[in-house]
């Protein structure tokens, strides 16, 4: 049996390779990645003396996928980065390719809700779209539906809070979600990749039960900060955002973001958390995995860095990890 892991260069997927070979022996592994020239040559070395096989694997390059993963048996699908029909035809783009070169199973990582037509967070109609051709195309597949990244608000908030007087600014207000860790959703992802998993299934990845309120208030205890909580209405978040340079779409200008994340994705998805969309709790962690979901607490050191040194923008975070 081979493995494919796509975007292994990746925060997801990444953690995906990462447990794999803890798994597998790496000849048994196929990793790619969009663009080999931006593979660490360390990481690349570690892998290559493991007996893994590296590849490039553009989602715009259907040609080059298909020799990518021929000889897998299995593939590990990441979602793409823009937002819009360019990221549906991607998808379907590493779909078509995976079953040319005879993949014979799929996971592919989803949004939580793609399958619930009363949820309109920004991001979901690409997700919903590629699960419908997934499951078009006759192969067997598995869907993760992972919820919001825990990360994204020890990191992302803080140092938008960081750069604005310590304010963290919301639509959220004192909603609760399951917040899921990318840990997390790794050990899930690498579960459904060696077949763990029911097939022909989708799963709702979560973690545990959370408001945002909650996890600004963590992060004050042991800061020193004192970060105040603001809930804006959404009108008030967009015209937020747009004075800090955040674009409205993935299409945008990202030059003076402090994120890379455009504002239509984060005002639906904080106002989704509001609304009650995102608290729904599932045991698809412990079930697939054997291990609770992480708690926020167990990751406050490990991102104390961004309130420690100030960080105010995402691109600064390479330079003091």
């Amino acid at each position: 049996m081979r493995y494919i892991v796509t975007g292994a260069d990746g925060q997801l997927g990444g953690r995906v390779a990462t447990n794999m070979l803890k798994e597998v022996s790496g000849d048994q592994l196929i990793f790619t990645c969009p663009d080999l020239n931006r593979l660490r040559p360390e990481r690349t070395k570690v892998w290559e003396q493991q007996g893994v096989t590296i590849k490039e694997a553009n989602y715009d390059n259907k040609a080059q996928m298909i020799e990518a993963f021929k000889g897998g048996d299995r593939i590990y699908i990441v979602s793409g980065v823009i937002i819009g029909p360019e990221r549906v035809q991607q998808h379907k783009n590493v779909i078509d390719a995976a079953i040319a070169a005879g993949v014979k199973h799929i996971t592919y990582t989803s949004f939580f809700g793609a399958n619930r037509p009363e949820y309109k967070q920004y991001v979901l109609p690409d997700h919903t779209a590629t699960e419908k051709y997934l499951i078009s195309t006759g192969v067997d597949y598995n869907i993760m539906r992972n919820n919001l990244y825990l990360e994204n608000y020890l990191l992302n908030s803080v140092m938008m809070a960081n750069l604005d007087n310590n304010r963290w600014v919301t639509t959220a207000g004192d909603g609760k979600a399951t917040f899921i860790a990318k840990d997390d959703s790794g050990r899930v992802a690498t579960a459904l990749l060696l077949g763990k998993g029911e097939n022909n299934k989708g799963y709702d990845v979560t973690g545990q039960l959370v408001s945002e309120h909650e996890i600004c208030n963590m992060i004050n205890e042991i800061s020193g900060k004192n970060y105040e909580y603001i809930t804006m209405n959404e009108e008030e978040y967009y015209d937020y955002l747009d004075s800090i340079y955040i674009p409205r779409t993935s299409h945008g200008n990202y030059s003076k973001s402090p994120v890379p994340w455009c504002a239509n994705d984060m005002v639906t998805n904080e106002s989704g958390i509001r609304d009650g969309l995102m608290a729904l709790e599932t045991d698809t962690v412990e079930t697939l995995t054997g291990y609770k979901p992480m708690n926020p607490k167990e990751l406050l050191e490990k991102y104390s860095f961004v309130w420690k040194e100030n960080i105010t923008t995402y691109w600064d975070l390479g330079k003091v990890q």
